[in-house]
Protein backbone atom coordinates (compact mmCIF):
# COMPACT_ATOMS: atom_id res chain seq x y z
CA UNK A 1 0.00 0.00 0.00
CA UNK A 2 2.76 2.48 0.61
CA UNK A 3 3.86 1.81 -2.64
CA UNK A 4 1.27 2.79 -4.40
CA UNK A 5 0.26 5.66 -2.00
CA UNK A 6 3.99 6.69 -2.68
CA UNK A 7 3.29 6.29 -6.58
CA UNK A 8 0.07 8.40 -6.21
CA UNK A 9 1.66 11.17 -4.60
CA UNK A 10 4.06 11.31 -7.09
CA UNK A 11 1.60 11.04 -9.89
CA UNK A 12 -0.19 14.04 -8.13
CA UNK A 13 2.75 16.40 -7.55
CA UNK A 14 4.24 16.01 -11.50
CA UNK A 15 0.46 16.87 -12.64
CA UNK A 16 0.59 19.76 -9.91
CA UNK A 17 4.12 20.81 -11.47
CA UNK A 18 3.26 20.38 -15.35
CA UNK A 19 0.05 22.87 -13.99
CA UNK A 20 2.03 25.27 -12.69
CA UNK A 21 4.31 25.70 -15.71
CA UNK A 22 1.55 25.47 -17.85
CA UNK A 23 -0.06 28.17 -16.02
CA UNK A 24 3.42 30.23 -15.73
CA UNK A 25 3.73 30.27 -19.43
CA UNK A 26 0.33 31.19 -20.05
CA UNK A 27 0.87 34.33 -17.93
CA UNK A 28 4.12 35.08 -19.68
CA UNK A 29 2.82 35.12 -23.28
CA UNK A 30 -0.26 37.23 -22.34
CA UNK A 31 1.79 39.62 -20.95
CA UNK A 32 3.86 39.27 -24.33
CA UNK A 33 0.60 40.16 -25.90
CA UNK A 34 0.34 43.53 -23.75
CA UNK A 35 3.59 44.56 -25.34
CA UNK A 36 2.49 43.37 -28.67
CA UNK A 37 -0.68 45.74 -28.87
CA UNK A 38 1.21 48.24 -27.33
CA UNK A 39 2.98 48.33 -30.46
CA UNK A 40 0.11 48.20 -32.65
CA UNK A 41 -1.96 51.38 -33.26
CA UNK A 42 -4.45 52.74 -30.98
CA UNK A 43 -8.06 52.96 -32.21
CA UNK A 44 -8.04 56.32 -31.45
CA UNK A 45 -5.08 57.44 -33.59
CA UNK A 46 -6.59 55.12 -36.43
CA UNK A 47 -10.20 57.33 -36.30
CA UNK A 48 -7.64 60.60 -36.47
CA UNK A 49 -6.79 59.56 -39.76
CA UNK A 50 -9.57 57.18 -40.93
CA UNK A 51 -12.99 58.60 -39.32
CA UNK A 52 -14.58 55.79 -41.29
CA UNK A 53 -12.82 52.64 -40.51
CA UNK A 54 -12.36 49.02 -39.02
CA UNK A 55 -9.82 46.42 -38.17
CA UNK A 56 -10.77 42.95 -37.55
CA UNK A 57 -7.85 41.46 -35.26
CA UNK A 58 -8.05 37.53 -34.24
CA UNK A 59 -5.21 36.25 -33.52
CA UNK A 60 -4.74 31.88 -33.16
CA UNK A 61 -2.62 31.85 -30.01
CA UNK A 62 -2.32 34.56 -27.45
CA UNK A 63 0.06 36.58 -29.64
CA UNK A 64 -0.44 37.02 -33.13
CA UNK A 65 2.26 36.91 -36.28
CA UNK A 66 0.01 39.41 -38.10
CA UNK A 67 0.24 43.32 -37.31
CA UNK A 68 -1.45 46.51 -38.55
CA UNK A 69 0.19 49.90 -38.86
CA UNK A 70 -0.49 53.32 -39.47
CA UNK A 71 1.29 56.50 -39.76
CA UNK A 72 1.18 59.90 -41.36
CA UNK A 73 3.95 62.11 -42.55
CA UNK A 74 3.85 64.93 -44.14
CA UNK A 75 0.62 64.74 -46.32
CA UNK A 76 0.93 61.06 -46.78
CA UNK A 77 -0.87 58.83 -45.01
CA UNK A 78 0.77 55.09 -44.22
CA UNK A 79 -0.83 51.67 -43.58
CA UNK A 80 0.24 48.37 -43.66
CA UNK A 81 -0.81 44.93 -43.25
CA UNK A 82 1.24 42.16 -42.49
CA UNK A 83 1.13 38.59 -42.15
CA UNK A 84 4.73 37.11 -40.31
CA UNK A 85 5.93 33.23 -41.04
CA UNK A 86 4.56 31.37 -38.64
CA UNK A 87 1.71 31.99 -35.39
CA UNK A 88 2.12 32.41 -32.01
CA UNK A 89 5.33 33.31 -30.46
CA UNK A 90 7.37 32.93 -33.56
CA UNK A 91 4.92 34.84 -35.05
CA UNK A 92 4.90 37.52 -32.83
CA UNK A 93 8.16 38.42 -32.50
CA UNK A 94 9.12 38.94 -36.13
CA UNK A 95 6.15 40.82 -36.01
CA UNK A 96 7.58 42.93 -33.54
CA UNK A 97 10.70 43.25 -36.06
CA UNK A 98 8.61 44.39 -39.05
CA UNK A 99 7.05 47.12 -37.05
CA UNK A 100 10.48 48.27 -35.90
CA UNK A 101 11.99 48.60 -38.74
CA UNK A 102 9.21 49.64 -41.10
CA UNK A 103 9.17 52.92 -38.41
CA UNK A 104 12.59 53.66 -38.99
CA UNK A 105 12.38 53.27 -42.79
CA UNK A 106 9.39 55.63 -42.62
CA UNK A 107 11.23 57.73 -39.72
CA UNK A 108 14.31 58.07 -41.86
CA UNK A 109 11.71 59.54 -45.12
CA UNK A 110 14.11 57.69 -47.49
CA UNK A 111 11.42 55.90 -49.45
CA UNK A 112 9.84 57.33 -52.66
CA UNK A 113 7.14 55.08 -53.18
CA UNK A 114 5.28 52.22 -51.38
CA UNK A 115 7.22 49.66 -53.13
CA UNK A 116 10.56 51.25 -52.51
CA UNK A 117 9.25 51.01 -48.49
CA UNK A 118 9.14 46.89 -49.19
CA UNK A 119 12.82 46.94 -50.87
CA UNK A 120 14.02 48.54 -48.10
CA UNK A 121 12.04 46.70 -45.23
CA UNK A 122 13.29 43.55 -47.37
CA UNK A 123 17.02 44.33 -47.04
CA UNK A 124 16.43 45.62 -43.43
CA UNK A 125 14.72 42.06 -42.20
CA UNK A 126 17.66 40.22 -44.01
CA UNK A 127 20.66 41.91 -42.18
CA UNK A 128 18.08 41.26 -38.88
CA UNK A 129 17.64 37.55 -39.41
CA UNK A 130 21.65 37.13 -41.14
CA UNK A 131 19.85 35.90 -44.36
CA UNK A 132 22.37 34.55 -47.24
CA UNK A 133 20.16 32.92 -49.24
CA UNK A 134 21.84 29.43 -48.21
CA UNK A 135 19.60 26.72 -48.66
CA UNK A 136 19.99 25.31 -45.27
CA UNK A 137 18.48 28.46 -43.32
CA UNK A 138 15.23 29.07 -42.65
CA UNK A 139 13.12 30.89 -45.32
CA UNK A 140 11.42 33.45 -42.41
CA UNK A 141 9.88 36.49 -43.82
CA UNK A 142 6.62 38.66 -44.06
CA UNK A 143 3.86 39.07 -46.48
CA UNK A 144 2.91 42.08 -46.38
CA UNK A 145 0.46 44.66 -48.81
CA UNK A 146 1.77 48.86 -48.18
CA UNK A 147 -0.59 51.65 -48.98
CA UNK A 148 1.05 55.40 -49.10
CA UNK A 149 -1.81 57.68 -49.86
CA UNK A 150 -1.51 61.41 -50.71
CA UNK A 151 -4.65 63.42 -49.15
CA UNK A 152 -3.73 66.06 -51.26
CA UNK A 153 -3.35 64.47 -54.58
CA UNK A 154 -5.74 61.91 -53.32
CA UNK A 155 -3.44 59.51 -55.09
CA UNK A 156 -3.22 55.43 -53.43
CA UNK A 157 0.32 54.28 -54.08
CA UNK A 158 0.18 50.15 -53.10
CA UNK A 159 2.64 47.72 -52.94
CA UNK A 160 2.46 44.17 -52.00
CA UNK A 161 4.34 41.01 -51.00
CA UNK A 162 2.04 38.76 -51.83
CA UNK A 163 -0.92 40.47 -50.20
CA UNK A 164 -3.46 42.15 -52.20
CA UNK A 165 -5.19 44.86 -51.94
CA UNK A 166 -8.87 45.36 -52.96
CA UNK A 167 -10.73 48.28 -54.29
CA UNK A 168 -14.33 49.35 -54.39
CA UNK A 169 -15.15 52.14 -56.43
CA UNK A 170 -18.92 52.40 -57.40
CA UNK A 171 -20.27 48.94 -56.77
CA UNK A 172 -16.91 47.05 -58.32
CA UNK A 173 -14.39 45.66 -56.80
CA UNK A 174 -10.75 46.12 -57.90
CA UNK A 175 -8.08 43.63 -57.24
CA UNK A 176 -4.06 44.29 -57.59
CA UNK A 177 -2.01 41.48 -56.69
CA UNK A 178 1.12 41.52 -54.86
CA UNK A 179 4.50 40.55 -56.12
CA UNK A 180 4.80 36.48 -55.64
CA UNK A 181 7.88 37.68 -53.27
CA UNK A 182 8.10 37.53 -49.18
CA UNK A 183 10.09 40.60 -47.51
CA UNK A 184 13.03 38.21 -47.02
CA UNK A 185 14.70 35.41 -48.48
CA UNK A 186 12.78 34.16 -51.72
CA UNK A 187 13.83 31.49 -53.98
CA UNK A 188 13.68 33.40 -56.92
CA UNK A 189 16.17 36.43 -57.79
CA UNK A 190 14.95 39.22 -55.56
CA UNK A 191 13.50 41.68 -57.95
CA UNK A 192 11.88 45.91 -57.16
CA UNK A 193 8.38 45.23 -55.68
CA UNK A 194 6.08 46.81 -58.28
CA UNK A 195 4.56 50.32 -57.20
CA UNK A 196 1.17 50.42 -58.26
CA UNK A 197 -1.02 53.83 -58.42
CA UNK A 198 -4.82 54.95 -58.22
CA UNK A 199 -6.88 57.81 -58.11
CA UNK A 200 -8.92 57.84 -55.04
CA UNK A 201 -12.33 59.00 -55.64
CA UNK A 202 -15.05 60.38 -52.74
CA UNK A 203 -16.18 57.53 -50.48
CA UNK A 204 -13.86 54.44 -52.22
CA UNK A 205 -13.75 51.61 -50.06
CA UNK A 206 -9.73 50.01 -49.54
CA UNK A 207 -9.08 46.50 -47.76
CA UNK A 208 -5.86 45.07 -46.53
CA UNK A 209 -6.32 42.07 -45.09
CA UNK A 210 -4.18 38.80 -44.32
CA UNK A 211 -4.87 35.08 -45.87
CA UNK A 212 -6.24 33.73 -42.52
CA UNK A 213 -9.89 34.38 -43.51
CA UNK A 214 -10.37 32.63 -46.50
CA UNK A 215 -8.16 29.77 -45.39
CA UNK A 216 -10.26 29.31 -42.68
CA UNK A 217 -11.64 25.55 -42.68
CA UNK A 218 -15.62 25.58 -42.10
CA UNK A 219 -19.24 25.36 -44.37
CA UNK A 220 -20.65 21.96 -44.60
CA UNK A 221 -17.74 20.56 -46.16
CA UNK A 222 -14.73 21.64 -44.02
CA UNK A 223 -13.30 23.57 -47.17
CA UNK A 224 -11.74 26.92 -47.27
CA UNK A 225 -13.46 30.15 -47.28
CA UNK A 226 -11.79 31.08 -50.76
CA UNK A 227 -11.35 34.58 -52.57
CA UNK A 228 -14.16 34.49 -54.65
CA UNK A 229 -16.76 34.00 -52.06
CA UNK A 230 -14.70 36.78 -49.94
CA UNK A 231 -14.71 39.18 -52.86
CA UNK A 232 -18.85 38.16 -52.97
CA UNK A 233 -18.84 39.50 -49.52
CA UNK A 234 -17.62 42.48 -49.58
CA UNK A 235 -19.04 43.74 -52.52
CA UNK A 236 -22.72 42.60 -50.82
CA UNK A 237 -21.91 44.88 -47.82
CA UNK A 238 -20.28 47.48 -49.10
CA UNK A 239 -22.63 50.03 -49.10
CA UNK A 240 -23.10 49.68 -44.91
CA UNK A 241 -21.14 51.59 -42.45
CA UNK A 242 -17.89 50.88 -41.76
CA UNK A 243 -18.59 49.06 -37.83
CA UNK A 244 -21.72 47.11 -39.63
CA UNK A 245 -19.50 45.85 -42.30
CA UNK A 246 -16.79 44.73 -39.25
CA UNK A 247 -20.18 42.98 -38.00
CA UNK A 248 -21.43 41.38 -40.48
CA UNK A 249 -17.63 40.09 -41.44
CA UNK A 250 -17.34 38.77 -38.00
CA UNK A 251 -20.66 36.87 -38.03
CA UNK A 252 -20.08 35.28 -41.46
CA UNK A 253 -16.43 34.32 -40.57
CA UNK A 254 -17.60 32.76 -37.28
CA UNK A 255 -20.69 31.06 -38.98
CA UNK A 256 -18.17 29.39 -41.17
CA UNK A 257 -16.02 28.22 -38.54
CA UNK A 258 -18.35 26.85 -36.70
CA UNK A 259 -17.13 24.70 -34.48
CA UNK A 260 -13.80 24.07 -36.26
CA UNK A 261 -10.36 25.36 -34.80
CA UNK A 262 -9.20 28.57 -35.99
CA UNK A 263 -6.23 27.81 -38.58
CA UNK A 264 -4.87 31.19 -38.58
CA UNK A 265 -4.21 34.68 -37.51
CA UNK A 266 -7.28 36.51 -38.61
CA UNK A 267 -6.43 40.24 -39.67
CA UNK A 268 -8.49 42.60 -41.78
CA UNK A 269 -8.03 46.34 -42.07
CA UNK A 270 -10.93 48.23 -44.32
CA UNK A 271 -11.82 52.26 -44.86
CA UNK A 272 -14.03 54.58 -46.65
CA UNK A 273 -12.00 57.20 -48.10
CA UNK A 274 -13.30 60.89 -47.77
CA UNK A 275 -11.64 64.41 -49.24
Amino acid sequence: MSLEKDLKEKISYQRDEIDRQRKELTESIKYASYIQNALLPSQKDIKKYLPEHFVIFIPRDIVSGDFYWITKRKSELIIAVADCTGHGVPGAFMSILGITLLSEIVNRASYTSAGSILNQLRESVMRALNQRGTEEEQKDGIDMAICVVNLETNILQYAGAFNPVYIIKKNRLIEVQGDKMPIGIAALEENSFTNHRFDLDEGDLVYLFSDGFVDQFGGREGKKFKYQPFRNLLLSISNLPMHVQKNELLKAFNHWKGNLGQLDDVLMFGFRYHY
